[in-house]
């Protein structure tokens, strides 16, 4: 999003563009799936004076006016990306951590099948998927570990 942009959403909400909020922003845009600690410190790389809790209300300004989304995955921290991003499920590995991206349509059949039988509305945004990824896996020969 182009800081002019920002500018005007931020204004027509009653609010002004501080350098925090855009190095927030850029810091959410450039990291893709970041916990607000990876947040703070790419933002305290420009701006030693910007401290957590700054960020965390950044983020709930900036998820409010729709520019940012965030994900649980697991008990830690959530993960904040770019809203603009294309909507995706997060696929965690139980063993080494990696997070990786599916598209959303891969759980068309379990979003239908909890839709009919229990009325259930999955917000696929918010869906994380945990396992082993291929590399993981293959290591262990698909037993698990």
């Amino acid at each position: 999003m182009e800081q002019s942009d920002l500018t005007k959403q931020l204004r027509a909400k009653g609010y002004r563009l501080t350098p925090a909020r855009q190095l927030v922003l850029s810091a959410v845009s450039g990291l893709e799936h970041a916990t607000p600690d990876a947040i703070c410190a790419e933002v305290q790389r420009t701006a030693s004076s910007v401290n957590l809790s700054t960020v965390y209300r950044t983020l709930e300004l900036l998820e409010e006016l729709g520019l940012v989304t965030h994900t649980h995955l697991g008990h830690g921290a959530p993960i904040y990306h770019a809203a603009a991003e294309q909507q995706h499920l997060h696929l965690v590995c139980r063993v080494c951590g990696r997070v990786t991206e599916a598209q959303p349509n891969v759980a068309d059949p379990l979003v239908e099948k909890l839709r009919a039988d229990q009325g259930f509305e999955i917000d696929v945004a918010h869906f994380a998927i945990f396992g082993r990824c291929a590399e993981c896996a293959a290591r262990t020969g698909g037993r698990p570990e």
